[in-house]
């Protein structure tokens, strides 16, 4: 070791250990000596106590001598970034439909919310709708009962279908966000059921499903259908960026008010009168949609709160019943204005109307927005309830015109037999 660095080197600079009871060091060289003397002085060092170490950089500190740190060693250390949640424990389903299937079933049916259709019947409605509006447009003769029932019941099945598509496209997107919201921490891609690769699988072959169903329609169905696929997608990314991707799901749900007049045959471009009765309905089952879904968005406030997803709910958490309460008298007013472009009767108004506006009005008041049983209560039942007696107007109307026409065809055959 040379005497230079003996010279700069005047003490250890290491920081003692408080559990540490005794560390010898060598005597620090006195910088007043000369070398001569400096040298001998090293042939002997002195051992010096831990205390005399201690009382020497008391009187004397180094000015480059680091301080020893007085906040806990965990006040300094880097932050890890938060983790998800701890979840709550999964207990598989031991009723219903879910509880039949093989267990490696069960993930990617709770992906699709088959043991929660009610998504799908929000669905189905608004095809329900457009095909009993459109049956007495159809040219040259009103649809049979049986097309009507025929052309239902593959949009019923198209609804199941694509209602677990948009599930698992929405479950995809946020995957990160769902552990933090108590109500979907369970769902299978939050919890590690499945991974986003199995899901993203699972949701083309749903994609597929659906197509095949679609090509039961006339082909001209295709053309109308396949632009409601950009709201689909879109749908997850709105709750990010805007208080009101409800209008985004209204735009996705409402798009079957469209199809039930190409499905029956109706020229929506050479037919003005069934293009307004199209958009009129359209636009009616938006506003539907943003109001059952405040309402559903109401069971999630706090959660989506502190994990920054957005919702008209929070935007108008202080006058939800009246903004409920506007999207109501929209809803009726522009069914209303597709039953004049179709030409449709009494009945019509009556009961899909006037059924409507009470139901609503009565679900608006007795909902407590509070309450999340009392949400999900009238989210569910309220599908049924307002959905029914919409489609019972028109049916009712339908059918009405229906036999009238029959009546007329049958006048000439029985002068004709006379």
């Amino acid at each position: 070791m040379s005497s230079h660095r003996l010279l700069t080197g005047i003490v250890s600079r290491r920081t003692f250990s408080h559990n540490t009871t005794t560390r010898f060091l060598t005597k620090p060289p006195c910088l007043g000596i000369r070398p001569s003397h400096q040298s001998k002085a090293l042939t002997k060092p002195r051992l010096l106590s831990l205390e005399t170490i201690h009382n020497y950089h008391a009187s004397k500190p180094l000015a480059s001598q680091p301080e020893i740190p007085t906040t806990p060693t965990s006040a300094v250390l880097p932050t890890t970034p938060p983790s998800d949640p701890p979840l709550p424990e999964y207990t598989p389903p031991t009723t219903g439909l879910l509880s039949k299937l093989p267990p490696s079933w069960v993930p990617y049916a709770e992906l699709a919310r088959l043991d929660k259709p009610t998504g799908s019947y929000y669905l189905f409605f608004p095809c329900l709708f457009s095909t009993l509006l459109a049956a007495p447009l159809v040219p040259a003769a009103i649809a049979s009962p049986a097309a009507v029932v025929g052309t239902s019941l593959l949009f019923f099945s198209g609804a199941i279908i694509m209602r677990g598509a948009g599930c698992a496209i929405n479950d995809l997107w946020d995957r990160n966000l769902d552990p933090h919201v108590t109500r979907t921490q369970l769902r299978p891609i939050a919890r590690r059921a499945i991974t986003p690769f199995q899901g993203l699988v699972f949701t083309g072959s749903q994609l597929l499903a659906g197509l095949a169903v679609l090509l039961q329609f006339p082909f001209e169905c295709f053309w109308y259908a396949t632009p409601s696929l950009l709201f689909v997608a879109c749908y997850p990314l709105a709750k990010r960026v805007t208080y009101y991707p409800q209008f985004v799901l209204g735009l996705t749900f409402s798009w079957g008010a469209i199809m039930g007049f190409p499905a029956l045959g109706v020229d929506l471009l050479a037919n003005s009168a069934a293009l307004t009765a199209a958009g009129c309905l359209y636009t009616s089952n938006i506003a539907w949609t943003v109001l059952y879904d405040m309402i559903y968005a109401h069971m999630d406030i706090k959660d989506d709160a502190k994990a920054g997803i957005k919702s008209i709910a929070l935007k108008h958490d202080k006058e939800t019943k009246q903004v409920l309460t506007g999207l109501a008298v929209a809803q009726i007013a522009l069914l209303a204005g597709a039953g004049a472009a179709a030409g449709a009767g009494p009945a019509f108004f009556i009961g899909s109307c006037g059924g409507a506006a009470l139901t609503l009005g009565y679900m608006i008041k007795k909902v407590d927005l509070k309450s999340v049983k009392d949400c999900w209560w009238w989210f569910v039942n309220g599908c049924w309830i307002t959905g029914g007696v919409i489609s019972l107007g028109m049916a009712t109307d339908y059918l009405l015109k229906y036999y009238e026409q029959k009546k007329q065809e049958e006048k000439p055959e029985e002068l004709e037999s006379a």
